[in-house]
């Protein structure tokens, strides 16, 4: 019984784990959508270049994303084919 309860509170937390990340990526998501200029933008990369792309690959990523809804117009969260 207690190999069980160790495995449940094992899965709650890495359920917990899991749900602090989402919300920390949706918080950064949403942080750096406000960054809409061109301007603005150009004087993200810059500051995003000084550091390792392992460092920024989250960031570089979101940022990628949100071009491409930017230039697609859409806002969803994913790329509808037409046919």
């Amino acid at each position: 019984m207690r190999n069980s309860t160790s495995t449940v509170a094992m899965l709650r937390d890495a359920l917990a784990a899991r749900r602090a990340e989402r919300l920390e990526r949706q918080r950064l998501e949403r942080e750096l959508a406000t960054y809409t200029s061109p301007a603005e933008r150009l004087e993200l990369e810059a500051i995003i270049d000084r550091y390792r792309p392992d460092e920024t690959r989250q960031i570089r990523a979101i940022l990628a994303r949100q071009d491409v809804t930017r230039l697609t117009g859409m806002t969803g969260t994913g790329l509808r084919r037409t046919a």
